[in-house]
């Protein structure tokens, strides 16, 4: 689904409030934003101008960018649901632990980190919240938006980059873009439609015995 289709399916999922796992193909280019962040920032301009759709996200942290192939995987659990815990804003290793598993799974062993803070434009760069790091490499990340009851956890695996894009999107310097990394320069193989399956089914695995 679309990038707008994703973030709107998970707002229809935490309103249910019952305990879901996801996991999303996206097949657009796209930049999301956190819900703090001005619609008038210079990376939202800097898209329009390139003609890039961008979408809003209820959740936290800045911008985002999206492309076909990438997965995104979201977990909505009731905020009683002991899984959720006290110290939810700060349970980005429990409650994305079946992400850490299927990426060892494959061959490549991360595990949720502080963030770099090195450029706070981009989401996985900036110093909010947790990012799914090898040694100074970086993936993903995830962000999270209470509400109605239940917590909606979500994050992004990125199939590839997009570095040239990225640089003219969020201005990153070289180090930057460096730093981050992609599920196929990790050494991921596989379909995004195969891997979305396996993802999955290692998030739900996590959860039940979490």
């Amino acid at each position: 689904m679309t990038c707008s289709e994703n973030v709107r399916t998970d707002e229809v999922i935490l309103r249910r409030a019952v305990p879901a796992v996801r996991v999303a193909v996206l097949t657009d280019r796209a930049v999301s934003f956190g819900v703090g962040v001005h619609g008038d920032a210079s990376y939202l301009l800097r898209a329009a101008t390139a003609g890039i759709p961008t979408v809003r996200r209820t959740t936290g942290g800045t911008g985002l960018l999206h492309a076909p192939g990438d997965l995104a995987w979201s977990v909505v659990l009731p905020r009683s649901d002991p899984r959720v815990g006290p110290d939810y804003v700060h349970a980005y290793a429990r409650l994305g632990a079946g992400v850490v598993r299927f990426l060892a799974d494959r061959g490549a062993t991360l595990a949720w980190t502080d963030p770099p803070g090195s450029d706070p434009d981009y989401c996985l760069l900036s110093a909010r919240g947790s990012v799914l790091s090898l040694e100074t490499k970086v993936l993903g990340g995830a962000a999270q938006h209470l509400a109605g009851g239940a917590l909606l956890h979500h994050g992004i695996l990125p199939l590839e980059l997009d570095r040239p894009l990225l640089r003219t999107l969020f201005g990153l310097p070289t180090k930057s873009l460096e730093r981050l990394t992609s599920l196929r320069e990790l050494g991921v193989e596989g379909t995004s439609d195969a891997l979305a399956w396996k993802l999955a089914a290692s998030l739900s695995d996590a959860l039940m015995q979490g």
